[in-house]
């Protein structure tokens, strides 16, 4: 038995600039002086940058040195050897992702064109491929602008110079790539995805399709095979076994391959005691596997695995009964309601060609460590490689995936657009259905809503220029390609108006942005960044259904800024001023000066964002957790950053946790204590419970004086009820006080520990001390630190010069009396001199 014809990937190129218009291929093609070595998948600004050519676009003016890269015309060349294709066989050259207006030469002769990065190319060799030489290929990319210059793109009037300028919406390229108030004006271009030479004799497997049909009392699954026949001279067999997380084979079955055309075979296994996967709160999220193979006499001539799920997922969206003209916007995964507790995915690099799959593997660990899952893939990025939603599967994270349009109207009444559309639709369809984690489709980022927004404005009622595709063409290709998966239009997207709390999903930008409360019907009120418009407190007037955008921006630590800015970084300089996208560049401003005061030096900014952040998501989320089931669903913005900026992110560019992190890993524990103060001054515990089981347990609560005076306690037992959100404890305001001499704690075995504090940050009386720590030196090179708390100290955080390091627990509250026990790692051994412990009672006086 003969195995498999493995690909040849297409890894090593070189890269040539010209002026539009004036290269040609006759004469690239046998390369010469100035080219420059480049990788596929790739970037170009990078191997410019490798080769000299650019400073770092990331770097102190980088961006603007940048600019012209985007005017010129970019030509790729490799060379390769290959075998004349013989009877029987197929060779195809696969492009996976051309970015974005690409012509392709084979020896000189013209083959293929695409203008659409998120469509793969497939090229039949056939006709191309000898066996007497080397082949050379040569790809052009053209200028977007260039390509778009006679053209001009619906737009809105509150659309920016920038978004007009750039035209995106013209283009099937990922939309970020002109900025974004989070990153920068770095349009890409190049080989962004992998390029395959793919030999098959006499037949090949196309595509495998799976679908959970049940779950019980057994499941029933169902693999739709698409097979292509090249050689009719004999018939073929194909073998399907699913294989249980074990390794074990549940099912299997042969059927026989007709020698002539093209098929699908559909196969149904049953399967007993069938071992579902979960999120993380609810279970394990265990992987089976399809393994298909394709015989034709003795050869096994092509093959294919999957790895499954078995699960069903459902949006319910029905009439929520507790809150009248309300419906739940809730999943229901394996039959049960969940709590999403997530967050929004941006692409991993302005450079996302250059991603590799250990970052990906780096950052949705972190994503799952602190207790998420869901992941929104947005839609001003990128359709993720495989290698994310694998991650994913494995984790047990549920992806929200969003079709790449964001925020802008769309030319649907182009036939050659919505062709490409379509195209692109089908093959990530096709590509993204088999993953278990999979469990929304949606149409777009904001279109809805801004144009529904602009013809409030305007008085205006024009159609939404894209509903073509949202409403009619994205829903038809879902329904042929896989019915099985949610979709919604956009987001947030609900009624009566789109992001209403009444329906549907919301944005909730009345934080940070100052925008009016969000509408049941009509937006009323103007946008205002001032203190009370923009205090995170306002997530209290929110009754969404569930949250799919909100967020606190904030810097990251000093170590990355310095990375790319070099030391010497002042709130007022250039350099720094250039790491924040949004505007004004002082809008945090409002959300400081009545919480912590205004900062005046770079690390008081650090601090105080850092610090604001972090409390405005605790607030908000213990506000959406409470509202459980009414509410069901919470997703950060955002999770990651493409660039080493000031943006909304958790995790820094590299990779270092923003204090907001901690918070968010504890405020998302699927078992969550949390206090709400009314506004007469009486105080709520309550606890929210996403396991599907009954917890039991014990908790001691304390009033305390910030001095450390214990003022009194009560020990409190009982048990919070399955999938479940209640109050389990009260007290009048009689018996809190009032002032900014005192807190309210929780403390317990079973859930993390929570604090209630009774004035702003900046008007507390904390002593000015922060707590004694002792380090021991484990034999792995981690440190073992336990720190204790003379007095109530707030924001304590740990600090390592390790780049690399990582804290079981970090920026956290302790009590006069507490101690508490941190495990420090790194890649590398660590010292307890690079140790250092701050908080928040030792700020140094701001304005």
């Amino acid at each position: 038995m003969h195995d498999v014809p493995s690909d040849h990937s297409l890894t090593h190129w070189e890269i040539l600039d010209c002026d539009p218009g004036k290269g040609q291929p006759q004469a690239l093609q046998r390369g010469g002086a100035g080219w420059i070595a480049a990788t596929a998948p790739g970037d170009t600004y990078l191997a410019l940058h490798q080769a000299g050519r650019l400073p770092h676009p990331y770097a102190d003016g980088g961006e603007a040195q940048c600019a012209w890269v985007r005017d010129r015309e970019w030509w790729w060349r490799t060379s390769f050897e290959t075998a004349a294709v013989g009877a029987g066989e197929r060779l195809q050259l696969c492009f996976e992702g051309l970015d974005t207006y690409a012509t392709i030469w084979l020896d000189g002769v013209e083959i293929a064109r695409s203008d659409n990065m998120f469509v793969p190319v497939t090229i039949d060799m056939k006709a191309h491929a000898r066996a007497d030489g080397v082949h050379v290929l040569l790809l052009r990319f053209d200028p977007p602008a260039l390509r778009v210059a006679d053209r001009e793109p619906p737009s809105w009037p509150i659309a920016s110079e920038a978004t007009r300028a750039s035209k995106r919406a013209l283009h099937r390229k990922a939309q970020y790539g002109w900025g974004w108030d989070w990153g920068p004006d770095l349009p890409t271009v190049g080989i962004w995805r992998p390029v395959t030479l793919r030999r098959r004799t006499q037949a090949a497997l196309e595509d495998l399709r799976f679908s959970t049909l049940a779950i019980a009392p057994s499941a029933m699954v169902e693999i739709e095979t698409s097979i292509a026949v090249f050689d009719a001279s004999q018939p073929g067999e194909l073998t399907l076994r699913l294989l249980a997380p074990s390794g074990a084979c549940v099912a299997s079955e042969r059927k026989p391959v007709a020698a002539d055309g093209r098929g699908v075979i559909t196969t149904r296994f049953g399967i007993a005691d069938p071992q579902l996967w979960w999120t993380p709160e609810l279970g394990e999220a265990p992987l089976y596997r399809v393994d298909a193979s394709l015989r034709v006499g003795a050869n096994v001539v092509d093959r294919k695995t999957l790895d499954v799920g078995l699960r069903t997922i459902e949006l319910d969206t029905s009439a929520d009964p507790d809150e009248p003209g309300c419906d739940y916007f809730r999943f229901i995964l394996n039959g049960v309601p969940i709590f999403c507790r997530g967050m929004n995915w941006i692409p991993a690099s302005a450079f996302i060609g250059a991603v590799e799959p250990a970052d990906y593997e780096r950052s949705l660990r972190a994503a799952a460590d602190a207790n998420m899952n869901m992941v929104r893939v947005w839609g001003g990025g990128v359709y993720e490689p495989d290698a994310f939603y694998r991650i994913c599967d494995r984790l047990g994270l549920l992806v929200w995936q969003d079709f790449m349009f964001a925020c802008s109207p769309y030319p649907d009444d182009d036939p050659h657009f919505t062709a490409s559309v379509q195209h692109e639709v089908e093959e990530q369809v096709r590509r993204l259905r088999n993953h278990p984690s999979l469990a929304l489709w949606c149409g777009n980022n904001e279109g809805q809503v801004l144009h529904q927004f602009v013809n409030l404005r305007t008085g205006g009622d024009a159609p939404y220029p894209g509903d073509r595709l949202f409403e009619s063409l994205i829903p038809a290709v879902l329904q042929r390609l896989d019915p099985e998966t949610p979709y919604r239009p956009g987001s947030p997207y609900g009624k009566p108006v789109h992001n209403s709390m009444r329906a549907g999903d919301v944005h909730n930008w009345t934080v940070w942005h100052g925008a009016p409360p969000i509408p049941d019907d009509k937006p009323v009120g103007a946008f205002g960044v001032t203190p009370e418009g923009v205090a995170y407190m306002r997530y209290s007037e929110d009754r969404a259904r569930f949250v799919s955008e909100f967020g606190i921006q904030a810097s990251p630590d000093r170590a990355t800024l310095e990375a790319w800015s070099g030391e010497g970084l002042t709130l007022d300089s250039d350099r720094f001023l250039d790491r924040i996208k949004d505007h004004p560049k002082d809008k945090v401003n409002a959300m400081l000066v009545t919480t912590t005061g205004l900062p005046t030096t770079l690390d008081q900014y650090i601090g105080y964002t850092q610090l604001v952040q972090a409390e405005g998501l605790k607030f908000g989320i213990e506000h959406y957790r409470r509202r459980k089931p009414h509410c069901a669903g919470t997703l950060i913005w955002q999770h990651n950053d493409s660039w080493p900026g000031i943006s909304w992110s958790l995790v820094d560019y590299e990779g270092r946790p923003k204090p907001a992190w901690h918070y968010v890993r504890r405020a998302y524990a699927p078992l969550l204590a949390s206090f709400r103060q009314r506004d007469d001054g009486s105080v709520e515990l309550w606890l929210s419970n996403d396991f599907n089981r009954p917890v039991t347990v014990k908790a001691r609560l304390r009033l305390m004086s910030l001095q450390g005076q214990s003022l009194w306690h009560e020990d409190l037992a009982g048990t919070a009820a399955a999938n479940s959100s209640a109050i389990v404890w009260s007290a009048p305001a009689a018996r809190l006080g009032t002032g900014n001499d005192r807190v309210l704690l929780v403390r317990s075995d079973d859930f993390h520990g929570n604090e209630l504090l009774f004035a702003p940050f900046r008007e507390l009386a904390l002593p000015a001390r922060a707590p004694a720590f002792e380090v021991r030196c484990l034999d792995d090179g981690a440190l073992d630190i336990t720190l204790s708390a003379s007095c109530y100290q707030h924001f304590v955080q740990l600090r390592l010069a390790a780049a690399k390091a990582s804290l079981s627990d970090n920026c956290f509250a302790m009590h006069a009396g507490e101690q508490r026990r941190v495990i420090a790692r790194a890649d590398r051994p660590l010292s307890a001199d690079e140790l250092a412990v701050d908080c928040f009672n030792l700020r140094e006086q701001s304005q």
